[in-house]
């Protein structure tokens, strides 16, 4: 028999291709979004497909007692819920302390009432700062340079707080660049607009919007910051692989995930280019803040502790990204 999981953030980009994948797999799925910037349209769908096995609460974090008074039986949490955008948070520093900091601790005290004590976390490769070498692994010092990554760092000590004190079982998961959309296109990034390279050149691909460079110039071969592109698909097997680690009784942990691999911004547009035959102008906009020159995984950890490493190429990203902007070029209406 399958658990039954929370899903917070599950109308967001990765939350709702965590959901169906979550629901694909067999698991039972309670889903909660507050739809700030998250969609009601993919839950929708996700309802229609899975109706005994999915349902959905419009609710913020800070209300997430509510959920476990209504749901029994929830045996994990997959937290996903965030602000995310770096640029932002280096101009509204409060929002993300509030909403991603405020709203954990709010999230990790209804569990904790709840007797809920596992729960898998989505972090970020921005807990690291500047790379001080590479590729990145775990031990690699914590010293964030934007206030998305420091909210990220605190709630990494706040759910180990929790661990040492309250008993929570944990899975830490560290990102570095998410792409790529649900394998058949169901499901896919609907942020308008979208802060992703990836998601933008396709858009730009496509004719559905104009492309522009927002990075700043950097110290690497072709002057544009190189990161490590990651599929969702493949980010979120290591999510179920992470949450059966934890019902398996296995011990906490921390652990990268990406492909160990690294793109330029440059190289990713010409492979948009390249896969779908398409030529479009690049613009050049103000860069954003909070970027730096070079971040790629190690992802030995994943693969040791796991059994977990990505399938998925940037070719199957570009492709699966293809067909969700074709079917909904303005994202989820609603």
């Amino acid at each position: 028999m399958k658990h039954k999981i929370l899903v917070t953030g599950a109308g967001g980009y990765i939350g709702s291709v965590a959901a169906y994948l979550f629901l694909q797999n067999g698991y039972e799925v309670v889903a909660l979004d507050n739809l700030c910037t998250g969609y009601k349209s993919p839950l929708d769908i996700l309802k229609e497909k899975f109706s005994e096995k999915f349902r959905f609460y419009e609710s913020d974090l800070t209300n997430s007692s509510s959920v476990f008074q209504k749901e029994s039986g929830i045996e994990a949490v997959a937290h996903y819920a965030a602000s995310c955008l770096v640029d932002e948070s280096m101009k509204n520093p409060g929002k993300y302390f509030s909403n991603n900091v405020g709203g954990t601790n709010a999230l990790l005290t209804a569990m904790t009432d709840a007797g809920v004590n596992k729960i898998v976390f989505s972090s970020t490769c921005a807990v690291y700062g500047e790379a001080q070498y590479m590729p990145i692994d775990e031990k690699h010092p914590l010293s964030p340079t934007t206030p998305y990554g420091a909210s990220k760092k605190m709630v990494e000590e706040m759910i180990a707080w929790y661990g040492r004190l309250k008993g929570l079982k944990y899975m830490i998961l560290r990102y570095f660049n998410v792409c790529g959309a649900s394998d058949d296109g169901l499901i896919g990034d609907s942020k308008k607009p979208s802060s992703l390279l990836m998601q933008n050149a396709v858009r730009g691909a496509l004719g559905i919007g104009p492309f522009s460079l927002t990075c700043p110039e950097v110290d690497t071969p072709d002057k544009t910051p190189i990161r490590d592109y990651v599929n969702v698909v493949d980010l979120n097997e290591a999510h179920l692989k992470g949450l059966e680690h934890l019902f398996a009784g296995k011990d906490n942990n921390t652990i990268n995930l990406g492909t160990g691999t690294g793109n330029s911004v440059l190289e990713i547009v010409n492979k948009v280019k390249d896969i779908t035959g398409a030529t479009f102008h690049i613009g050049k906009s103000a860069p954003r803040e909070g970027d730096d020159a070079k971040k790629i995984a190690n992802i030995t950890k994943a693969k040791e502790v796991l059994g977990w490493e990505p399938k998925r190429t940037i070719e199957d990203s570009v492709k699966s990204l293809t067909a969700w902007y074709r079917t909904h070029p303005h994202g989820w209406e609603k």
